[in-house]
């Protein structure tokens, strides 16, 4: 594959993309399934019920120590958290694709602007939580 063409880089950029985005939309959309399979519509609804002086903002748990016990479980919340860290890393990938891209390009330039914006991006997601300046 020739990345100097335009077309052929924005076609594995764009497949990055759709692919994630189907993924997370599948494992959410199973984790709805478990969902209404273990607790019925009227039950699972009672879940999601609007709660704004919460986060999340149903009555459910939500934690990324529990996802794993959650997902050997098949935990209906644990499958639709995992579908949603899925669609937060797609564009994460999406960026971390395109250092490789331009790197096998031999564009050092875009290599070094597009790993600056990675370890931004990684920078947010990861670190930021836990700076409680950025909790207030």
């Amino acid at each position: 594959m020739n990345f100097r063409e335009p077309d052929s880089m924005n076609n594995v950029l764009s497949g990055v993309l759709r692919y994630g985005v189907l993924l997370s939309a599948t494992i959410i959309v199973f984790g709805t399934v478990l969902l209404v399979a273990r607790y019925g519509s009227s039950s699972a609804s009672d879940f999601l019920t609007y709660l704004p002086g919460q986060i999340p903002h149903g009555s459910f748990t939500v934690s990324l120590s529990a996802l794993p016990g959650g997902l050997a479980e098949l935990d209906p919340f644990s499958v639709i958290e995992l579908g949603v860290i899925f669609l937060l890393a797609t564009p994460v990938a999406r960026v971390l694709f395109s250092v490789f891209l331009f790197a096998a390009e031999g564009d050092r330039t875009y290599v070094y602007i597009t790993t600056a914006v990675l370890l931004i991006l990684l920078f947010s997601i990861l670190v930021t939580p836990f700076i409680p300046a950025f909790n207030a």
